[in-house]
């Protein structure tokens, strides 16, 4: 035996072998326990994203400031009229107009009512009636020389004073003329605004009612459609039944074969381990074995020399020295044990293919799934188009189909708004050029009460004469008369205008717009019976407030009463059936062998194999090496070579024992170690043959316990599976009904869109329009009754202003009139 070529070779090899039979034993589950994860099996049955709203632009646009004077309009109006809304009376003229003149209790019902409104006509016709008969009077007067007419103004010592305090008196009225003109202006303004934009804007609230009522059908087609994509997904995970419920089978056996995988990987790490140490101990073999054939060597040759000294005949008495010389020899014969029974244990495990048997198992098992559902799978795909035919036939009642008759009456309502839109524009822009006329007329009459207050005290001198008084003082007494002459002239006109426009903006302020801020008009038409009733016993109060409140169609309009949704999307039956063509399917899955009763007898044998190894011989064999030691027979032939008289015989002596102990200093140093690093791996291997013995051990008992499971439980665990697996699929019909049930009575027709459109049309024809107007007859109004004081005040203090005819004489500031003579009386 050669030292490249040890005893342990072959044992190597076998090791080597067991290794690769634990790989083979690790692969029995690496088709289940490395199967890629199984894909969702039924889906995630995600709900569709929450219904898509539209958007609706603003209907209002911005504001145009009308509401500047709404508090004081409305404190006036509520002050002229504080009477409830006249709900019966409304109902009984809306029936029968005529009853206005026939029947006296609804006559008297209506002057009830419009009381304070008579009053304020009766005040403004008054005012158009006396106004001017009072101008024609005073001209008529004046002409005469009367009603301060004659041009003479009588001089006292106050008449500074009231000079003064009418010049202030007018200047203050002057100043709230003005401040009723100016809102005249900013209200006309404001009107033709109003106007203008709420055209656009009623166009715009028109346009997000048809946009909402175009949608609510796009609503519930999204949410037919979402039943067809969950019909298409249990379809398509049906399709897919071998992979999906095949991998949910295979997952079933990864916890039971589990303990038997993890046996089999501890049996290949003892195997790498123990080949790990029978490639150290053969290198470790074959580098002793090196080193103890050159220490024998080294003591051939030197008991060669030896021998040809001792057997010299000049050598005396050598003879003695023969036992020692047969005591130089070093052994080199290693007995190692035979592992030819554990590789022949290992080498049967090989032939056994586990791997190809455990692939070929669970990979068969999508497959087979898939060929034993093929029939029952094509009928439930014939049953899931008659569940999206069911749904969809269904929430074919939603919307109300009078959703449809409103989206036409809308069209025409904004076709009959384009098409007056020309004349409401030219119409309103006559009306915006009249007002300003009428302000402008107002206004002349402020500019010459101001010019009349600036010229009169500019050009009037203190003390001066009457007739005296400077043309810039009389103009600004002209100014004041054209002022008073202005406003007689036409002011019972604008009078007129105001009644008019106050008859018509406050009654529809208390008749319309303000029951509607309260909420009365709103019970008025739920309760008078006016307009055609909706079904349900739903209101247009409610109506209004749910809209307001952006709720669904579903709860506004009441659609519970007519649709049973819970039944109608109730796909109870269908699922059933399904259920039940399911279950009388067969699955069935052959079966399979783990280990053969050859490997388990294999792998049995193997303590027994293990006992046959004597590791304790290789030790004492390995122990009786290091208890050689040469120095003794060193020492013997030194002692020897003492004794001898030749010097010859002597040199050589003492050179064979000075040799005997170099060799045993190279022992010391180099055999030694390595034998005692060959025992250590002698014991690790003895250690690692028992623990590998258990692993053996466990991988019998584990794998036994894997066999039985899948003997026992093969068939419960794919019923089990496929129930589970059904049961996913009827979940995404459970979830989309849940889901439309939710999105149909939550989510479809929030109608904000409806109530803004009338919170648009109340801000246009309330906020805006009857506002403006209301603030611009209130003003004209208000110029109208500061007119009086103007007039009275202007016609006054024109006097101190312009030039008289004649004057009264003062001497140091006392007026000199002429004394009567005085005359006897006779008697």
């Amino acid at each position: 035996m050669g030292p490249s070529e040890g005893p342990w070779a072959p044992r190597g090899r076998a090791c080597a072998g067991a290794r690769r039979a634990a790989v083979v034993l690790l692969l029995l589950g690496s088709a289940a326990a490395q199967t890629p994860a199984p894909s969702a099996p039924c889906g995630n049955g995600t709900a569709p994203p929450t219904l898509r709203q539209p958007g609706y632009p603003d209907s209002v646009g911005a504001d145009p400031g009308a509401g500047f004077m709404a508090p004081l309009v409305q404190s006036f109006l509520d002050t002229v009229q504080p009477s409830p809304f006249p709900g019966d009376l409304i109902l009984s003229l809306t029936k029968d107009f005529n009853k206005l003149v026939s029947d006296p209790e609804i006559r008297k019902a209506a002057l009830r009512y419009e009381t304070g409104f008579l009053v304020c006509v009766a005040i403004g016709v008054l005012y158009i009636v006396l106004m001017p008969l009072v101008g024609i009077f005073l001209v008529c007067c004046r002409c005469c020389g009367n009603c301060g007419g004659e041009m003479y103004q009588k001089q006292t010592s106050s008449i500074n004073c009231w000079r003064r305090s009418l010049y202030w008196s007018l200047f203050l009225t002057t100043v709230v003329i003005l401040a009723g003109n100016i809102c005249m202006f900013k209200s006309n303004e404001a009107f033709k605004l109003s106007v203008d934009q709420g055209q656009g804007g009623i166009i715009t609230a028109i346009d997000n009612i048809q946009t909402f009522i175009t949608d609510v059908p796009q609503q519930i087609t999204y949410v037919v459609n979402a039943s067809y994509k969950t019909v298409d997904e249990v379809t398509e995970n049906l399709g897919d039944i071998g992979p999906q419920l095949g991998s949910r089978i295979q997952g079933s056996f990864r916890i039971p074969l589990k303990p038997a995988l993890d046996s089999v990987d501890l049996l290949e790490r003892d195997a790498l381990k123990t080949d790990d140490l029978l490639n150290k101990l053969n290198g470790a073999v074959d580098q002793l074995q090196r080193s103890i054939a050159i220490a024998q060597a080294n003591v051939t040759a030197v008991k060669t020399k030896l021998n040809d000294t001792i057997y010299d005949p000049d050598c005396y008495n050598c003879t003695r020295l023969e036992p020692e010389l047969q005591k130089l020899t070093v052994d080199t014969t290693l007995e190692i044990p035979n592992l030819s029974g554990i590789q022949t244990a290992v080498d049967e495990v090989i032939k056994a293919q586990l791997q190809s048997v455990a692939d070929d198992y669970l990979h068969s098992i999508p497959q087979r799934v898939t060929n034993d559902t093929r029939a029952v799978i094509l009928t439930i795909k014939e049953q899931l188009r008659r569940i999206e035919a069911e749904v969809s036939q269904g929430l074919d009642g939603i919307p109300p189909s009078a959703l449809g008759e409103l989206e036409a009456s809308l069209e025409r309502a904004k076709l009959e708004v384009k098409q007056l839109s020309g004349d409401i524009q030219k119409g309103n822009h006559i009306k915006w050029a009249v007002g300003v006329v009428i302000s402008v007329l107002v206004l002349l009459v402020v500019l010459c009460n101001a010019l009349g207050l600036l010229l009169g005290p500019a050009g009037l001198r203190p003390g001066a004469d009457p007739r005296e008084r400077s043309c810039t003082a009389a103009s600004g007494g002209s100014f004041l008369l054209m002022g008073a002459g202005f406003s007689f002239l036409y002011s019972w006109l604008f009078m007129l205008l105001v009644l008019l426009l106050f008859l018509l903006g406050g009654n529809l302020y208390t008749l319309v717009c303000k029951p509607w801020t309260n909420g009365e008009l709103l019970q008025f038409i739920d309760a008078s019976g006016l307009v055609p009733s909706l079904p349900n016993n739903v209101t247009f109060g409610g109506i209004y407030s749910d809209c307001t409140k952006n709720m669904p169609i579903w709860s506004t309009l009441s659609l519970s009463q007519n649709i049973n949704l819970e039944a109608e999307l109730n796909i109870s039956k269908y699922t059933a059936e399904i259920v039940e063509q399911f279950e009388n399917s067969q699955i069935t899955l052959s079966s399979i062998t783990l280990l053969s009763p050859e490997v388990r007898k294999q792998l049995g044998d193997f303590p027994d194999k293990l006992k046959q190894i004597d590791f304790d011989s290789t030790r004492e064999k390995l122990t009786n090496i290091t208890e050689l030691n040469l120095n003794t027979s060193a020492g013997k032939i030194d002692r020897f070579a003492v004794t001898q008289p030749i010097a010859k015989i002597k040199a050589e002596l003492n050179e064979a024992a000075t040799d005997l102990r170099a060799i045993q200093r190279d022992m010391e140093t180099v055999v030694f170690p390595q034998i005692e690093n060959l025992k250590l791996l002698i014991n690790e291997l003895q250690v690692q043959a028992v623990k590998t013995n258990g692993t053996v051990a466990t991988v019998s008992s584990e794998v036994g316990k894997a066999q039985d499971f899948l003997n026992t439980n093969t068939t419960s665990i794919v019923k089990a599976e496929s129930r589970a697996f059904l049961k996913c699929q009827m979940q995404l019909f459970d979830a989309y009904a849940a889901w439309a049930i939710l999105t149909i009575t939550e989510q479809v027709g929030r109608c904000r869109p409806v109530s803004g459109a009338v919170d648009a049309a109340v801000v246009i024809v309330c906020s805006n329009v009857v506002e403006s107007l209301n603030a611009f007859w209130f003003s004209l109004g208000w110029c109208m009754i500061f007119f009086i004081p103007s007039i009275i005040l202007s016609i006054k203090l024109s006097k101190y202003y312009r030039k008289m005819k004649r004057a009264d004489e003062f001497n140091k500031h006392i007026a000199m009139n002429q004394i009567p003579r005085a005359t006897m009386l006779q008697y």
